[in-house]
């Protein structure tokens, strides 16, 4: 459990950067996912700004909690949770088009997977 809050802040600033980043447009053409200017395919990217920044909130609130001495693994569980549903949809999706690119899958990939440790150390009760 000592290296979650290593975890939630590259994820959680992660997820704020990405989407600034996305907002403003600076991110170059070429590595931009396939078919980046497909209003559907635009619209299904959009749709994870709120679960993202949900993730971000959550996950950074939870890292104040535990400074603080408060209880904090409870707002762990949920942004771990809904971090590797996030990654697992992004997967599910790439993977139904067939579409294979490591810059798009790493990343969600570990969205999807890193979360799995923390999950169970919570539900095993792991003391921190």
């Amino acid at each position: 459990m000592r290296f979650l809050p290593f975890f939630f802040l590259v994820t959680d600033i992660g997820f704020i950067l990405y989407w600034v980043i996305t907002l403003i447009g600076i991110i170059p053409a070429d590595y931009l996912f396939k078919d980046y200017n497909n209003p559907i395919l635009s619209a299904w990217n959009w749709s994870f700004l709120p679960l993202d920044l949900f993730i971000s909130f959550s996950g950074l609130y939870s890292l104040r909690l535990r400074a603080k001495g408060f209880p904090w693994k409870n707002v762990a569980l949920i942004s771990l949770v809904l971090t590797l549903c996030s990654g697992l949809q992004a997967v599910s999706f790439w993977a139904i088009r067939r579409d294979f690119d490591l810059a798009w899958w790493l990343p969600n990939l570990f969205l999807f997977l890193y979360p799995i440790y923390f999950i169970a150390a919570i539900l095993r009760g792991s003391r921190d």
